[in-house]
């Protein structure tokens, strides 16, 4: 199967080219942002030698579908789609965090919990937790969105007392934060699933504040079958879920954590492939549509015909 590992466009009054983890993204006139959200995937803040088949059609749709979903709450960058890999939007300063906001005691936040800490990003948990418990409520535990390299967990506290978001604008992001997945999880549960835990991320134009960037995505969130949750919980199984987790299971349990000196196991094309399907399991499950896959004989031109489509509109 073929997939989109990089791109090398140059569009009509092109004025930037950012290559993120996933995302390539081209700034069009210091005015609107094309994004391609390639095939590549990262685990652990490293991107992985192989990239895998349908996945930025998967995140980008996903997304697509819950920005639209969600812009009664809060409004969004998104202009135009006109591609099955590509979002098109209006440019934002992002705010320096991410609002990682959690239901239940799952992944890095069980890993501390785990270690011993009753305590994450400032919001202090109870003793007596298992992995995968739900919460007494769903807590905001922000990261530092870092250019290069980790995003580190910091407090409420610490993002006010260093200044990286005012206050004003802080309990706004909360504020969208709870909403945003309160919404999340009604739309999740319609389709079976628990939304576990999710990041969002924000950013401000012409004194607005937009959100930006994809959510609801399986690289941006965790999600749980809700059928049988309960009995795995109660007889200490582990969870089946739909997310990148995985993923990230199957580079631990292969010696690899994206620490100095260790070295990515063999992707092969089984992995690849299971990878490729996982994906769009959680596409159909949570749309509840059955996944097209677009034409991938020749994903370069196809984006680029459509994108130049889009920008003569704009």
């Amino acid at each position: 199967m073929k997939a989109l590992k990089e791109t090398h466009f140059n569009f009509p009054n092109q004025s930037n080219f950012y290559k993120g983890k996933v995302r390539d993204v081209y700034t069009i006139a210091d005015q609107f942002m094309v994004m391609v959200v390639s095939d590549r995937i990262s685990a652990f803040d490293v991107v992985l030698p192989e990239a895998i088949p349908f996945k930025g059609q998967v995140l980008n749709q996903i997304a697509a579908k819950f920005l639209a979903a969600t812009q009664d709450i809060v409004p969004n960058w998104v202009l135009d789609v006109p591609d099955p890999m590509v979002t098109i939007g209006r440019i934002c300063e992002p705010f320096k965090v991410e609002m990682v906001i959690r239901g239940y005691l799952a992944g890095h936040a069980w890993r501390e919990y785990s270690a011993g800490k009753r305590s994450v990003c400032g919001v202090s948990l109870p003793d007596g937790l298992k992995e995968n418990d739900k919460l007494p409520q769903p807590i905001i535990t922000p990261t530092t969105k870092a250019s290069v390299g980790h995003d580190e967990d910091i407090s409420k506290e610490d993002i006010l007392a260093k200044g990286i978001v005012s206050i004003t604008d802080y309990e706004k992001l909360e504020e969208y934060t709870y909403a945003l997945y309160q919404r999340g999880t009604e739309i999740a549960a319609k389709s079976g699933l628990i939304l576990v835990d999710t990041k969002y991320e924000f950013g401000t134009a012409d004194g607005v504040i937009y959100l930006i960037d994809e959510i609801h995505t399986p690289d941006s969130s965790r999600y749980f079958y809700a059928e049988g949750y309960q009995n795995r919980q109660d007889n200490d199984e582990p969870q089946k879920q739909l997310s990148k987790e995985f993923v990230r299971k199957w580079l631990i349990e292969n010696g690899f954590q994206g620490k100095e000196g260790q070295v990515v196991p063999e992707m092969t094309p089984e992995i690849v492939n299971s990878i490729s399907e996982r994906y769009i399991e959680l596409y159909e499950q949570i749309v509840g549509e059955t996944f097209i896959k677009a034409d991938a004989d020749a994903i370069s031109s196809r984006i680029e015909t459509n994108v130049l489509k889009a920008l003569e509109k704009l």
